[in-house]
């Protein structure tokens, strides 16, 4: 396989797991006010994601840095369209100054 077919692989990897990633970090923020320990919710979400793209890069990349820098290329692709689309805490930032009466320092 060339190494042009190779890193257009590892770049769709990396979207593959920015996805991922992204995904669970929304239903882990949409589950918090349902759940009884929050924290807990929070850190093993984290760690699972966190394992989940760890472990992708790896195998991904295959020991090759050109396609691991591809793959982040693309984890960061999907990080930056997300903002784009649905832009920085516009939601959280309206939840939190709703909680706490307007105030958005807390």
């Amino acid at each position: 396989m060339n190494e042009i077919s190779v890193l257009a692989s590892a770049l769709a990897a990396g979207v593959g797991f920015g996805l991922i990633y992204f995904w669970g970090l929304w239903m882990t923020v949409k589950t918090i006010p349902r759940t009884r320990h929050p924290a807990l919710l929070v850190f093993a979400s984290f760690g699972l994601r966190a394992a989940i793209c760890v472990l992708g890069f790896y195998i991904a990349s295959g020991g090759r840095w050109e396609r691991l820098l591809a793959a982040i290329l693309g984890f960061v692709a999907v990080r930056t369209v997300l903002i784009r689309c649905y832009g920085v805490g516009g939601e959280a930032a309206a939840f939190v100054k709703d909680r706490n009466h307007g105030d958005i320092a807390g």
